[in-house]
């Protein structure tokens, strides 16, 4: 079984649909990156797979347990589904240690004698051992943004999902978290990651997913796609993201 099955998904805002009967499977551990112009709906498919949004059509499976916005057990899903999202989110009146250890401790994962121990793992795990008293307005906005995946690690999810989380980083400060990325696909975390940083999507993912006009244009192994494209779309993406 797959770790996550879609099946036939559309999803419209109002008059305009987003996602045309996508369709789409993930193995556990592995990694694929979305790709695809601005609008392609990349984003709205991942807010899908967590449950932010409702489907009007086709089937969103995480584990074998269906996906939708009413169900009773949509808290347990995201606790097994991570979502790190452009923006930091973090609580700027709570240190690094009390945002990382908030939701653990609310959903029992973790005591509040064990919460510190639990931040310098995860801590450890990003580089930032020596933050876990600071601030958010102390780091940079990498940091933050470390502190950020952190915190969804905290929860030991079973998949984790990355939405443009480099998109809003000073160019110097994107490297070190593409490289905390790269270190948890070595770990084995099934990722689905929606990114524009090509060198990464070629490098790291095992399957590409290329979006177009709210389809599943193309997808397959990065080796394939990338020197081989079958459609005009998505060569001329790649030709102008080069």
């Amino acid at each position: 079984m797959a770790l996550v099955e879609i099946k036939n998904v559309r999803k419209s805002f109002g008059a305009l649909e987003v996602l045309k009967d996508v369709s789409l499977t993930v193995e556990e551990g592995e990694i694929v990156t979305i790709i695809g112009r601005s609008g392609s709906g990349k984003s709205t498919l991942l807010r899908c797979i967590n449950g932010l949004e409702d489907i009007q059509d086709g089937e969103i499976f995480v584990e074998g347990q269906q996906v939708h916005a009413k169900m009773k057990k949509l808290r347990e899903l995201r606790q097994k589904v991570g979502i790190v999202f452009q923006a930091f989110n973090l609580f700027p009146h709570l240190t690094v240690e009390r945002n990382i250890t908030l939701a653990p401790i609310r959903t029992g994962r973790v005591s509040k004698a064990g919460a510190r121990a639990l931040a310098e793992k995860v801590l450890a795990q990003v580089g930032l051992s020596e933050k876990i008293d600071a601030y958010p307005e102390q780091l940079s906005g990498g940091q933050q943004q470390r502190v950020a995946i952190a915190r969804c690690l905290a929860m030991s999810p079973d998949l984790m999902l990355f939405d443009e989380v480099t998109s809003a980083l000073d160019p110097e400060l994107v490297g070190e978290v593409l490289k905390v990325m790269e270190d948890m696909a070595s770990r084995g975390m099934t990722m689905i990651l929606v990114t524009h940083e090509m060198a990464f999507a070629r490098d790291v993912a095992t399957k590409i997913v290329f979006m177009h006009q709210g389809r599943v244009w193309e997808e397959g192994p990065p080796s394939e796609l990338f020197s081989n494209p079958k459609t005009p779309e998505l060569k001329s993406f790649i030709g102008s993201n080069h």
